[in-house]
C-alpha cells in the first residue's frame, strides 16, 4: 500500500515527503487503516479530506484520489470518459463510470494538491547511474585486456541481463518492493512473482533457494567471462544446457501446483534458454575443454558464493529488524501509552510565572518546556531536536526554554551565558533566540560566544529570574538536565523530544475537546 500512497503523493506534488509519510504511516498504531493514512497526512501539514460522497456527485471529485473500491483502497483516475483503478499490487485497470459506482463503497480520501511542488531528487535513479558507469567502466577494462568474440560478448550480455532479473528476484523474496518489477508481476490475474518466488515449493533445502541459484549463477556466468571471455563461455553454456530440466520443472512448478506465473521467473528461464542456442549454434568444434578453463569460473564461483552467503543472513536479518521495529513503533506510538508514562510534576505552583525564552504561539496545544544548563552536553542535543521539531510544526508547537543552574556559584564560568541569555529577552527577544542557538546547535566556544552577544551587567530582575526558575528545580527535586516537559506533565522516559511529531494530532484533539467543554 505504501507504494500506492506514495505514487498519490507524487501526483500531487508532495514527493518530496514520501519519506516522512512512509516513517509515520508504517509505523502508526492504526495501521494499514484509513485513520492511519489520514493521520500520517496530518502530521505532515497536507491538507486531506476522508469522507462519504454520494455516487450523484461522483463527477464533482477531483482528477485523481484514494477510495475503496470492491473492500480495497485504490488509487482513482477520473478522465471525462473512463476511469484507471490501480490497485496496492499496482495493478492497473481501466472502467467505464457505470462499472466502478457499482462496486464502489462511496467512501474517498483526497488531497490539496501542492502548488509549488518540490519534488525531491530520487536517490534509486542515482544509484543506478552509478551502477551502470561502474559496470560500464569494469567492460572497458576487461576490454583492453582481452579478446571478445561474437559469441563471448552475446553471452555476456545474457548474463548482465539475468543478473539485473536475479536481483529484482531477490528484491522480491526480502519484500523490498520495486514500482518496475510490481507493475509487471502483476500485470494480469493469473501473474504474481511473490506467490512464486516465497513459496515453499520454491526452496532446495533451508539455506539454498532457486533464488540464489539464479543470482549465483548470472553473477558468477557475469565476473568469468570478464576475466576470462573465451573459456568461461563454454562452462557458462554448458551450464545453461544443463539448467533447462530445471526450467521445465520451474514451468511445471508455476503451471500446476502454485497455480501463479512468476513473469521475472519466466524472463530468467528465456534468458537461459537463450544462452543454450548461442552456445550451440556457436563454433561447438571449438568447445574442447582443459584444466586451465575451469579456472576463471571456479574462482568467480567462491568469490560470489562466498560473499553471497555471508550477505544474505545480513541483509535478512535486517529486514527482519526493520518490520520488527516499524511493529514496536506501532506500539510505542499509541498516544494512552504514552500519557499513562507522562508522570506528573508535584510541585506545579508557580510555573507559569516563570519567565523562560520562548518560540511560537502561547495557544499552541503541544507545549514543550525544556529546562537546561549551559554546561550539559546533553543539554545540546535536546534542544536541537526540540527545535528541529518547532521549525517543522511552527503552528502546532510552543517551545519554552528555561534554565537550572545555581546563581550563588559565582564559581559556575557557565552562569554568564543565561544571565546574558535573560538579559537580551528583555531587550530583544530574538536576539535571545538567536544566541541560544549559538550556544546550542553552532556550538560557539564561550569567548567567542561572549563576545558576539555581550550585554551590559545583568540587572537585579534578572538575577532574581535565574533564582526564580533554580529555586522551582530544586522545590521539584530536578537534579539534573535536560528536563522535559509536555503540556505540564514529565516527558516520559524511553521517548525522545523528535518522537513527539507522532503524537501533535493527538495534542490537537485533546486540545479541542477540552475546549468545548469547557463551552458546554
Amino acid at each position: 500500500m505504501v507504494n500506492l500512497l506514495n505514487i498519490y503523493l507524487n501526483h500531487n506534488g508532495y514527493g518530496n515527503q514520501k519519506e516522512s509519510f512512509e516513517d509515520l504511516f508504517l509505523s502508526h498504531p492504526n495501521f494499514p487503516s484509513l485513520f492511519a493514512i489520514t493521520d500520517s497526512l496530518n502530521a505532515l501539514s497536507i491538507e486531506n479530506i476522508a469522507l462519504k460522497v454520494p455516487k450523484e456527485q461522483f463527477l464533482d471529485l477531483p482528477d485523481n484520489f484514494l477510495a475503496i473500491y470492491k473492500s480495497e483502497i485504490v488509487l482513482v483516475n477520473k478522465t471525462t470518459s473512463t476511469i484507471t483503478v490501480q490497485s496496492e499490487e499496482l495493478k492497473s485497470k481501466k472502467l467505464s463510470f457505470t462499472e466502478f459506482l457499482a462496486d464502489w463503497n462511496e467512501v474517498i480520501i483526497a488531497i490539496e494538491p501542492n502548488i509549488i511542488p518540490t519534488l525531491k531528487k530520487e536517490k534509486s535513479n542515482k544509484k543506478w547511474l552509478v551502477t551502470i558507469l561502474a559496470f560500464t567502466g569494469i567492460v572497458g577494462l576487461s576490454a583492453a585486456f582481452n579478446t571478445f568474440s561474437l559469441n563471448s560478448i552475446l553471452l555476456l550480455t545474457t548474463s548482465t541481463i539475468g543478473l539485473l532479473l536475479s536481483v529484482f528476484i531477490v528484491q522480491e523474496k526480502f519484500g523490498v518492493k520495486n514500482e518496475i518489477t510490481s507493475k509487471f508481476c502483476s500485470i494480469n490475474p493469473n501473474t504474481s512473482c511473490n506467490s512464486v518466488i516465497k513459496s515453499k515449493k520454491s526452496e532446495i533445502n533451508k539455506w539454498i533457494d532457486f533464488s540464489d541459484l539464479t543470482l549465483l549463477f548470472f553473477g558468477i556466468s557475469t565476473l568469468s567471462i570478464l576475466t576470462q571471455p573465451e573459456f568461461s563461455i563454454k562452462i557458462v553454456g554448458l551450464l545453461s544446457l544443463v539448467a533447462i530440466p530445471a526450467i521445465i520443472y520451474s514451468v511445471w512448478l508455476q503451471k500446476f501446483e502454485i497455480k501463479k506465473w512468476c513473469v521475472l521467473c519466466l524472463a530468467v528461464s528465456f534468458v537461459i534458454i537463450l544462452q543454450s542456442v548461442f552456445f550451440t549454434l556457436g563454433n561447438t568444434t571449438a568447445y574442447s575443454f582443459a584444466v586451465t578453463d575451469f579456472y576463471s569460473f571456479v574462482f568467480s564461483a567462491i568469490l560470489l558464493s562466498t560473499i553471497w552467503f555471508l550477505v544474505k543472513p545480513i541483509l535478512e536479518n535486517k529486514i527482519r529488524f526493520e518490520k520488527e521495529a516499524n511493529e514496536l513503533m506501532r506500539f510505542k506510538r499509541n498516544f494512552n501509552l504514552f500519557q499513562f508514562l507522562s508522570n506528573t510534576i508535584e510541585e506545579y505552583d508557580d510555573f507559569e510565572k516563570l519567565n523562560g525564552i520562548t518560540f511560537g504561539s502561547s495557544e499552541a496545544a503541544t507545549q514543550i518546556t525544556l529546562i537546561l544548563s549551559p554546561s550539559c552536553g546533553h543539554c545540546h542535543t535536546t534542544f536541537e531536536e526540540a527545535y528541529e521539531l518547532y521549525q517543522n510544526y511552527s503552528e502546532k508547537i510552543h517551545l519554552n526554554i528555561l534554565f537550572n543552574i545555581n546563581p550563588s556559584n559565582e564559581a559556575n564560568m557557565y552562569k554568564v551565558v543565561v544571565e546574558n541569555l535573560l538579559a537580551l529577552k528583555e531587550q530583544d527577544p530574538q536576539k535571545a533566540k538567536e544566541a541560544l542557538v549559538d550556544w546550542h546547535i553552532n556550538r560557539l566556544n564561550l569567548d567567542n560566544w561572549k563576545r558576539k552577544w555581550s550585554v551590559e551587567s545583568p540587572h537585579l530582575l534578572i538575577n532574581k529570574e535565574l533564582q526564580n526558575q533554580y529555586y522551582w528545580c530544586l522545590k521539584n527535586e530536578f537534579n539534573y538536565t535536560p528536563v522535559k516537559i509536555i503540556n505540564g506533565n514529565l516527558f516520559p522516559d524511553g521517548y525522545e523530544i523528535k518522537e513527539l511529531k507522532y503524537f501533535l494530532n493527538n495534542f490537537s484533539e485533546e486540545m479541542e475537546l477540552l475546549n468545548q467543554l469547557e463551552t458546554a
